[in-house]
């Protein structure tokens, strides 16, 4: 049942993500930030560029709208993600300045940087709003097959994971009391439920709208785009030694080749 299947894919997106950036972060693993961050990257690329814009344009055809349009929401798309990074950075900006001994900390996907120093509430504000985004992108994948939907859960969950990494980190912050990181658990893990109700929304929205498909599949891919040239892959451009470059790279295409076997699983 499609509806179940969606359910599915964005808890598992929304909530496994949190569990598994804590698993990560608490247990001393942070260490691996980098191939995290590859390996997001990887995952997001190829479920761009191998899924869902070929299946936009593929859809597109079907429905008579030319690729031209398609790339004008591409284009408009990452403009979008664009002025919306900007518009984040602008308004927690003195926030972040005040906390920039925690900058080693937050390395890690930057897209929320700004929130997750402006306070608890900032932070799962700011999780929730693009936890109902991914859970939209997911519903709309699905919408498509079970294929491309799995792909797209599995890169969102990739690149939330060093997203959450830092938003524990905040919330785990301020107190020596031992129940802590539990708490800042418990409430990262609610905003991730978020990921589920959009997509929900996605679902009753794309039912509606199916002409618009291709459309919303564009704008996903724009997202998935932007997150990884503009925010994770920045964060790896920084010289380092061959060794250390070649094991970068590996996890990048790690991330590539686990989408496509998840994805060659869900036929």
């Amino acid at each position: 049942m499609l509806i179940g299947s969606i359910l599915f894919a964005t808890l598992l997106a929304g909530i496994g993500s949190v569990w598994l950036a804590a698993l990560l972060g608490f247990w001393a693993f942070a260490r691996f930030n980098d191939q995290l961050l590859s390996l997001a990257a990887g995952a997001l690329l190829a479920t761009a560029f191998m899924h869902l814009l070929p299946e936009a344009f593929e859809h597109a055809t079907a429905a008579g709208i030319t690729p031209q349009a398609l790339f004008t929401a591409l284009l408009t798309g990452l403009v979008f993600f664009f002025l919306l990074d900007k518009a984040e950075l602008y308004h927690h900006g003195h926030e972040h300045h005040e906390h920039t001994d925690h900058s080693h900390h937050d390395h890690a996907h930057d897209h929320s940087h700004g929130a997750r120093s402006g306070g608890s509430w900032a932070v799962l504000f700011g999780d929730s709003i693009h936890a109902f985004g991914d859970g939209i992108v997911i519903a709309a994948a699905f919408m498509v097959n079970a294929q491309l939907g799995w792909a797209a859960a599995l890169a969102v969950l990739a690149h939330e994971v060093p997203h959450h990494m830092g938003d524990l980190i905040v919330l785990g912050q301020g107190a020596s009391l031992p129940n802590t990181k539990r708490g800042a658990l418990i409430k990262v893990s609610l905003a991730g439920t978020v990921t589920a109700i959009g997509g929900l929304v996605g679902y009753v929205l794309l039912a509606r709208l199916e002409s618009y498909l291709p459309y919303f599949l564009v704008v996903a891919a724009s997202s998935f785009i932007y997150v990884a040239l503009a925010d994770l892959i920045p964060q790896l451009q920084r010289r380092m030694s061959l060794g250390e470059t070649f094991k970068q790279v590996a996890w990048l295409l790690a991330g590539m080749l686990l989408v496509i076997v998840v994805t060659g699983m869900s036929h």
